[in-house]
């Protein structure tokens, strides 16, 4: 029976850790016998907390161990050690800590190896500390989580980077360095500050390398950039196997370079870099927290080591210039004990995680804490083994000081000590440098709150966060070459692999693209273009095209930019249009040509016919001219009536008065004078009116009269929708997917055509002889038809759609955006319309048919002026009758009424009205009065009135019998 052993996802790192451990601790057990009797002579203090098997408490012990860990002989050791040591003496000689209790450290040398560096760590641990600083080494790290997690013993590493040591599953890991997932951000901001879309990962094919790198891949993501290629090699790899990865790498595009190695072999990468001149001009080094790292441990800059560093862009952890710091560095050359030992941040780091712990451990112990060990029961039975497990015990503090570890909050050398929800420093920061001449320039921070700036983060972090793309500033930076231009970030190398574009391989409109047997293989208007282009860019482009298609048919193109969004093809160069869906999986350069789509149809010249006069006016303009022609005669007419006698006399007198002045205005021919000054007020609006409609319609005749008139009984693409009658589509074209997606035609109305011949002969017959009603295509191709059909046929509607026509490439490509700029320089000094003119010569005609409807003029053109006529026409009669109402309550005063109506028109007494008819006539019968009749009897009546108020001695009144 076969038994297959399937891991789970994302259990192979811990099966792989677990599985070491194993193996270290069947070493480990032979290495401790020895060691018990090499020191069997040796007084060993009794640990603390434990007597045998035994658990003791002891609440303020007399010593307490904790261990160090790390590489004494490395760049990040040679600083820590004497950091370390520093800061056990500054905590043992302040009496406000840890009083009565000495802090002693431990230290085991890792060697340099994961391996060995294992074996120690356990050593260290079954001393009973109470923590382990260190160990430098993300591997290391790695594996002795998993012994601090089952023995409660605080990890806290200073120079463990890798992001993933944060997760979850290491509880008892603790950084006080920043981890590289900030770094990796930090880096993805530049390349977006700059505007690469590319990088090449250089790291150590290790945990941290691989992590960092990997965090690195999704911080570029976000900035819609990308790492092109990892070149990976191993921790020990050598100079030769280093040769050979540079030498691929340099024959890739991407010019833009991250490495992430480790400060003691990383020099190796720009030594070998050096010697194939990759550090001259268009190339761009970025190197992590290492390359710092390296360079501060040397008192004195190697000017060898500097001279192969020019222009590199490096990273360093930031830490503010404070007091503390001073201080410290200025006891740097007392307190090492190496003379080659120099300070870098990680002595920061080292110091304070001794503070840390010794911070921790006093509130630990002041909240009643225990610092006492018990032997773990599950590895109390070994089955016998030698494996010495029994050494190993647990901490039965360490989780109540694990939280105070990270409830911690001081600050120390490296500035502010306190731990987030991730157990990540807060705040981090790191110093951007430039590295030229003889030493390093820092060119500006970045901070997550703000991302690049040249504001300390200090400064940055009290104020509101800002990480905008206008906020983005650096200082400028000296490149490899010696230079301040922003180097490109990619290249075409001369040995490297040339371009392989996809060119249509069409069987009609070859004015646009064609094959064609002189180099380069093809030729039209698009290649033209394609190549004026390429000529306008500062560098060279190798290429070669490859046609697409049998030759027989139009290839289609959707297929042609899939290919190249596939990876098949690194661009495609001809008549393909810029569509929604196709701009989802590749990139287009900016279009050379407009495209859009419209609709051709067969035409016929209109004849001229006997009512041709009325067509320069809708039927509703019609109407309502001739209405405001009779309205204003008859406001005019009521307005003149009462003093003008040219508009009195008998009733049918007065009515073709009305109808006569009305249409003589027409021709400004009107004989019947004004004299009132309302009538005048509205006639000249009127006559402006009549002006401009007489002047709109002489010349919309005259141009119906005089140009020839074209037809079409199809008038545009929504009565093309509205029909049923079949549709002509080029083969291969966009145009196919979009009547049926967009316009809901269905697809057995359409008619595939493959070249211009098939479009006339398609129209020429028609809908009912197996031809087409239409053709629907792009603009381009219709005017090129209508050229060679002497423009028998003529677009009919409008342009329903706005496209153009560009060069695709895969997406994030470069060589998009600078074929983009080379194409607006190409329309700005003319050269795109002389390819134009040399590739598709149109003929003069009219593109578009006369639509009858757009040519004549209704009245949404004119209701304006018919608005002001009509609001002229209210306002003079307003006044007219608030006037004739005044001089009619004068004329009949309530006493005087019936005498005066009688003055007026004598009344049947016989007859009986109401009084509200009496009135009603009354006023009409006054309103017909002439005026100057009207003004004689108030007159007279005044002076009767006048006459009755002053009475006199000497005439009595008559009496009537």
């Amino acid at each position: 029976m076969k038994i297959l052993l399937i891991p789970r996802p994302g259990f192979g790192h811990v099966f792989t850790s677990r599985t070491l451990l194993l193996l270290i601790f069947c070493l480990w057990a032979p290495i401790q016998v020895v060691g018990q009797a090499k020191n069997a002579t040796v007084s060993t203090p009794t640990p603390i907390g434990r007597t045998g098997n035994a658990t003791v408490s002891s609440s303020r012990p007399r010593v307490v161990n904790i261990g160090a860990l790390f590489t004494y002989n490395s760049a990040i050791g040679r600083s820590a050690k004497p950091a370390i040591l520093a800061a056990v003496d500054d905590v043992n000689k302040d009496s406000s800590i840890l009083k009565g209790t000495k802090l002693n450290v431990i230290f085991h040398d890792t060697n340099c190896s994961a391996f060995m560096g294992t074996v120690e760590s356990l050593q260290l641990i079954e001393k009973d500390v109470v923590a382990a600083i260190g160990p430098q080494s993300s591997g290391i790290s790695h594996v002795i989580s998993h012994v601090v997690n089952e023995l409660q013993v605080p990890l806290i590493s200073f120079g463990s980077t890798d992001p993933t040591l944060s997760a979850l599953q290491y509880p008892y890991f603790v950084r006080t360095t920043q981890s590289d997932y900030f770094q990796m951000y930090a880096i993805a901001d530049l390349v977006e500050h700059y505007g690469w879309r590319e990088v090449i990962a250089i790291f150590v094919d290790d945990d941290n390398g691989r992590n960092g790198i990997s965090v690195l891949g999704d911080a570029l993501a976000k900035k819609r950039a990308k790492i092109s290629y990892k070149a990976a090699f191993t921790p020990k790899a050598s100079n030769a196997e280093i040769n050979d990865l540079l030498v691929g790498v340099n024959l890739m595009e991407s010019r833009v370079y991250v490495v992430h190695v480790n400060p003691d072999t990383g020099l190796t990468i720009f030594s070998v870099a050096k010697s194939l001149g990759m550090m001259g001009s268009s190339y761009v080094w970025i190197a992590t927290d290492w390359l710092p790292t390296f360079l501060d441990s040397f008192q004195a800059p190697d000017p060898d080591t500097m001279n192969l560093l020019q222009g590199v862009v490096a990273l360093r952890h930031h830490t503010p210039d404070s007091d503390l710091k001073k201080q410290f560095t200025s006891r740097w050359e007392k307190l090492q004990n190496d003379s080659s030992a120099s300070f870098n941040s990680y002595a920061l780091y080292a110091y304070d995680s001794i503070w840390l712990a010794a911070r921790a451990l006093d509130v630990f112990l002041n909240e009643g804490g225990n610092l006492s060990f018990s032997i773990d029961p599950k590895l109390r039975d070994t089955n016998r083994s030698a494996l010495n497990l029994a050494s190993l015990h647990i901490f039965n503090g360490g989780p109540q000081y694990l939280r105070t570890i990270l409830g911690m909050n001081f600050t120390g050398l490296s500035g502010r000590i306190q731990f987030d929800y991730d157990k990540n420093l807060v705040n981090p920061a790191y110093d951007v440098l430039n590295i030229g001449g003889t030493g390093s320039r820092r060119v500006g921070y970045w901070t997550n709150h703000s991302g690049l700036s040249i504001v300390a983060p200090e400064i940055v972090y009290t104020k509101p966060p800002n990480t905008s793309a206008s906020n983005q500033q650096l200082y400028s930076i000296i490149w490899p070459g010696e230079t301040i231009n922003t180097p490109r970030g990619w290249v075409f190398p001369n040995n490297g692999k040339p371009l392989r574009i996809a060119v249509p391989n069409r069987v009609s409109y070859k004015a646009f693209v064609v094959k064609d047997k002189d180099p380069p293989g093809v030729k039209g208007f698009c290649i033209d273009v394609f190549e004026a282009a390429i000529k306008l860019l500062p560098y060279p482009v190798p290429r070669t095209y490859v046609l697409f298609g049998d030759g027989k048919r139009n290839p289609e193109f959707n297929e042609i930019v899939y290919q190249v969004a596939e990876n098949k093809y690194d661009a495609a160069v001809g008549d393909i249009t810029i569509t929604t869906n196709r701009t989802k999986i590749v990139d287009f350069t900016q279009p050379y040509t407009e495209s859009g789509l419209v609709v051709v149809a067969p035409v016929k010249v209109e004849k001229s016919y006997p009512w041709a006069f009325l067509k320069p006016f809708t039927l509703s303009m019609w109407f309502v001219t001739a209405g405001f022609f009779l309205f204003v005669g008859a406001v005019v007419w009521i307005l003149e009536h009462r003093m003008n006698h040219e508009f009195r006399g008998s009733p049918r007198k007065q009515l073709i008065t009305i109808f006569w002045f009305s249409f003589s205005t027409m021709f400004f021919s009107h004989r019947e004078n004004t004299v009132s000054t309302l009538g005048r007020f509205v006639l000249i609006i009127w006559l402006f009116v009549v002006l401009i409609i007489n002047s709109s319609y002489t010349a919309s005749l005259t141009s119906i009269l005089t140009v020839q008139q074209l037809t079409s009984r199809i008038e545009g693409i929504d009565s093309l929708i509205s029909s049923n009658d079949p549709i002509g589509i080029q083969e291969g074209s966009f145009a196919w997917k979009y009547v049926v997606n967009e316009l809901n035609i269905a697809e057995s109305r359409l008619v595939k055509l493959k070249n211009q011949e098939a479009y006339g002969e398609a129209l020429r017959l028609g809908p009912k002889a197996g031809g087409v009603a239409a053709i629907v295509d792009e603009l381009p191709y219709i005017e090129l038809f209508m050229s060679s059909t002497n423009c028998q046929y003529r677009t009919v509607g409008q342009e329903f759609t706005k496209n153009g026509w560009g060069f695709a490439f895969q997406r994030d490509s470069p060589l998009a955006v600078d074929l983009s700029t080379a194409i607006l320089q190409l329309s700005e000094n003319g050269d795109l319309q002389k390819l134009r003119n040399k590739w598709l010569p149109t003929q003069e005609c009219s593109m578009q048919i006369n639509d009858e409807d757009a040519n004549r003029l209704s009245l949404t053109s004119f209701w304006g002026l018919f608005l002001i006529s009509g609001i002229a026409c209210f306002i003079a009669l307003t006044i007219f009758f608030c006037r004739i109402c005044c001089q009619f309550q004068k004329f009949v005063p309530d006493g005087d009424r019936e005498d005066d109506i009688e003055e007026i028109e004598p009344v049947n007494a016989s007859s009986r009205r109401t009084i509200r008819s009496t009135s009603f006539k009354d006023f009409k019968n006054f309103v017909d009065k002439k005026e100057a009749e009207i003004k004689q009897k108030l007159k007279k009546k005044h002076s009767d009135t006048k006459q009755q108020a002053s009475p006199s001695s000497d005439v009595q009144p008559n009496t009537v019998h």
